[in-house]
């Protein structure tokens, strides 16, 4: 039996079982606080400055997403360079393992949390993969050392990544740098049409680019022959003899260019099973994002073709963690959200009671109620109103039940409390303040607050914390010839489950089809 799966199984409790294995009562605290810089930068979504930098998202939606030609022109470049055939590359090893971090790059005390953990699962692992937003606000590659380098400096294999949208709004140029060792600028081409204008002069500009600097953090922090790796492109494949690992490049915007619609549409086919990484999940908060690509199609179209095998898709950009298994056709492909690894913590208690897939089938972590429990005590400290916004886990989760009508995966067996009952009217008041949405049974007046018009960005980042429990998350990927295991692990921030990291969600996958029975 490996290390990891014996840790693994000496560790019963995780937030579906108990409040201590949510991590809401640390007995120590963890070891994260020795690795951060004597001086953590602060980093919040309230501060002007922060969002300021992060403006070429609101620019890209309304006078359109400049990423396709940047991409073109940095993909060109690459294959002129010689990169390797058809953005691939090979391992020979049928069975190997992997972790997967998502949406990482704050510098703060939540990205630092879920390193001793991941590194304790991930310590026999082959490679690390990033799905989505390297570095915030805004990819820049000043930040990469603080970021980036001396984050992972301790993890012993290459790192791999696909690039979020905060990557982009500095035109790529970090990013090229560190993973691909591409230092040419693919600026945009201008905006054409009669408010061009107006984008042109708002556009946040790349930054200037210190290549020393970047050079000495890397031989600094990651500078073993084992750790450098440089990977063919912002999109790329890994080719095993069991499984074809394929990572897309979505933009800012969440689309493909034509160039890159082709390429996945070669890569992808043929019957060898296949796991998909993309920057943005297809499907999310119940609901489903296929994914244009330019020039007609999308890629969950080419996920769902059966010619192709894929048997999951996993993508970041929301940071928490969420499995839907949808049935399609006589197979059932695993659609995993997994931004949940520094970046603050969207919610899930606002993730109506799925009817994509069924309830029962459905996974998210945190629990819906834990989210709730956590967002109350932030608003509640933040509005300077503890008595009336803060919720107990328990409250919280009798919250979500009675909203969504929906029973708990953590039950709670109070004395004197009937099985079912309806929480405080506080509670919800304050779920459906927070977001919770109406379920099956609902009072008319609750039901009517506008909660779920409210944008995500006044809900979630506007709430960023720095003290356990942070209800990060990373997954390790194993793979052998005959299956596809993928295991979410927690990132409570507290010592006690640094080295025995709680298991919140666990799949297994068969690469083969079942032998027919003689």
């Amino acid at each position: 039996m490996r290390a990891e799966d014996a840790a693994a199984e000496q560790t019963p409790e995780n937030s579906r079982t108990s409040e201590a294995g949510a991590g809401w009562r640390c007995g120590k605290p963890g070891s994260y606080h020795e690795l951060l810089p004597e001086r953590v930068k602060p980093f919040s979504w309230r501060r002007p400055t922060v969002l300021w930098r992060s403006r070429n998202d609101v620019i890209a939606k309304l006078f359109g997403d400049p990423s396709d030609g940047i991409r073109r022109r940095c993909v060109a470049a690459l294959t002129a360079r010689g990169t390797r055939a058809a953005f691939t590359m090979h391992r020979s090893a049928a069975e190997f393992s992997f972790l997967l971090l998502g949406d990482t790059g704050e510098g703060d005390r939540s990205q630092y949390a879920v390193v001793p953990p991941a590194l304790r699962v991930g310590e026999d692992t082959d490679f690390m993969v990033i799905a989505s937003d390297v570095i915030y606000p805004a990819g820049d590659a000043a930040d990469y050392p603080d970021k980036f380098f001396r984050p992972y400096q301790g993890y012993p294999g290459p790192i791999y990544a696909v690039p979020g949208n905060h990557d982009w709004y500095d035109g790529l140029q970090g990013f090229l740098r560190v993973f691909c060792d591409l230092t040419i600028d693919c600026t945009p081409e201008p905006w054409r049409g009669p408010l061009a204008l107006v984008p042109r002069l708002l556009w946040r500009k790349p930054s200037a680019v210190d290549d020393k600097a970047l050079a000495e953090a890397r031989d600094r922090y990651r500078g073993s022959p084992r750790q450098r790796a440089r990977q063919p492109g912002p999109y790329w494949a890994i080719d095993t003899p069991a499984l074809r690992i394929v990572a897309i490049d979505t933009g800012i915007a969440g689309g493909l260019d034509r160039d890159q619609g082709a390429w996945l549409r070669e890569i992808s086919a043929g019957p060898k099973p296949k796991l998909l990484i993309t920057g943005k999940p297809l499907y999310v908060d119940d609901r489903r994002a296929p994914g244009r690509i330019e020039g007609g199609g999308t890629v969950d179209a080419i996920v769902r073709d059966p010619a192709n095998n894929y048997v999951a898709a996993i993508g970041g950009d929301v940071h928490n963690y969420q499995r839907y298994p949808v049935r399609v056709g006589d197979r059932t492909i695993q659609y995993v959200v997994a931004g949940g690894s520094g970046a603050f913590m969207h919610a899930t208690h606002t993730i109506p009671r799925t009817r994509l897939v069924d309830e029962d089938d459905f996974r998210c972590y945190p629990l819906r109620g834990d989210s709730l429990s956590r967002y109350s005590k932030l608003y509640g400290r933040w509005l300077r109103m503890p008595k009336l916004f803060e919720l107990t886990p328990q409250e919280a989760t009798e919250a979500v039940r009675y909203r969504l009508g929906i029973e708990p995966a953590r039950a709670y067996n109070s004395v004197g409390t009937s099985p079912g009952a309806a929480p405080s009217r506080r509670a919800r008041i304050v779920a459906a303040l927070l977001g919770v949405p109406k379920g099956e049974r609902r009072r008319p007046g609750l039901a009517r607050l506008p909660v779920r018009r409210v944008p995500q960005r006044f809900r979630s980042e506007m709430v960023d914390w720095d003290s356990p429990p942070f209800f990060k998350s990373f997954l390790r990927i194993d793979v052998t010839e005959e299956r596809l295991r993928i295991r979410c692990f927690a990132a409570t921030g507290c010592g006690d489950q640094e080295d025995r990291p709680p298991v919140e969600d666990d799949v297994t996958i068969p690469l083969r089809p079942a032998a027919s029975p003689a």
